[in-house]
């Protein structure tokens, strides 16, 4: 029987004079469906074989209004990649003069440009800030523009781009950080695969890493004793965002690396979804702190709203 065959079917039950038990299928709770509920969070799948027929034949149509929807949702999909393409060529121009401004690319005058402007913008996003140390600074202020770009022609894939001058601490001039998002018919978009650039850090300039200076054990001559230790470790910095997240080996359970990976991939994409949907198109804003006032403001809406 055809899913229209089976919607008409449903129609006449319902069209039907008769008692409305019947017309609802109301019959006896089973007792191995009632177990089957109860068992559903861990199976997650249920034996749809064991409904009545008339209750079976609903699900198929609601089966035929998930297809229509699948099918609407794909189409939606599909106009979204290509009006935020056609807008992404609109708000270009716009960054385009915000970049000259800001680096002093179209001014005569001594001194040029916003100083600080990123750093500034950056420090004022409360997300971006505790991402920021006092020795980051330093190079940051050595920003001169962050952009953004889809990549493949995929409107989940993207590319965020951090254009450098020339600097005493590194030697790339810009620094890249791409993120990979497939669709999964099950989870939604699923996070691929993130890549980072490589930093090249010029002599006892890199922020990620810090020397610690150790005493050495009482043993041996006192003239070897006197000699320091010194190791390297890694530290906090901004700049470890442009190393994807790793875990170190660890003699703990499976499931826990596992836990601690999803959670620093979950924190990396919040962070870059920040920058490309906040910072970004609102720069200026978070520059003069319009942007903080703001987001305070709908934080409090958000707070009304839930009492």
């Amino acid at each position: 029987m055809s899913n229209e065959e089976n919607i008409m079917s449903i129609e006449a039950v319902h069209n039907t004079g008769g008692d409305s038990s019947d017309a609802l299928d109301l019959v006896p709770e089973d007792p191995a469906l009632t177990e089957d509920l109860k068992n559903l969070t861990i199976k997650r799948i249920f034996d749809t074989k064991k409904l009545s027929p008339k209750v079976s034949k609903r699900v198929l149509f609601l089966k035929d209004i998930q297809v229509k929807h699948d099918e609407l949702e794909e189409k939606f999909i599909e106009e979204k990649a290509a009006l935020e393409a056609k807008y992404d060529n609109l708000y270009k121009p716009l960054f385009n003069k915000r970049y000259e401004i800001v680096n002093g690319v179209a001014e005569a005058e001594t001194e040029k440009g916003v100083p600080n402007f990123w750093l500034i913008a950056m420090k004022t996003n409360e997300m971006l800030a505790n991402e920021i140390t006092e020795r980051d600074e330093g190079a940051l202020k050595y920003l001169k523009d962050i952009r953004c770009c889809r990549v493949e022609n995929n409107s989940r894939n993207f590319k965020l781009e951090f254009l450098f001058d020339p600097n005493p601490y590194f030697k790339n001039s810009v620094l890249s950080k791409t993120y990979h998002v497939t669709d999964d018919d099950d989870d939604g978009p699923v996070l691929d695969k993130v890549i980072g650039t490589d930093i090249e850090w010029c002599p006892g300039k890199c922020l990620t890493h810090k020397v610690v200076v150790k005493k050495r054990p009482k043993k041996g001559t006192k003239k070897v004793n006197n000699i320091p230790m010194t190791k390297t470790e890694n530290c906090e910095s901004f700049f470890n965002f442009f190393k994807p997240p790793e875990i170190d080996e660890v003699d703990e359970c499976y499931t826990t690396m596992v836990e601690e990976l999803q959670n620093l991939t979950d924190q990396d994409y919040d962070i870059a979804v920040t920058i490309r949907d906040k910072l970004i198109p609102h720069a200026v804003s978070w520059f003069t702190g319009e942007a903080l006032v703001d987001e305070d403001e709908y934080n409090d809406d958000d707070d009304e709203n839930d009492d």
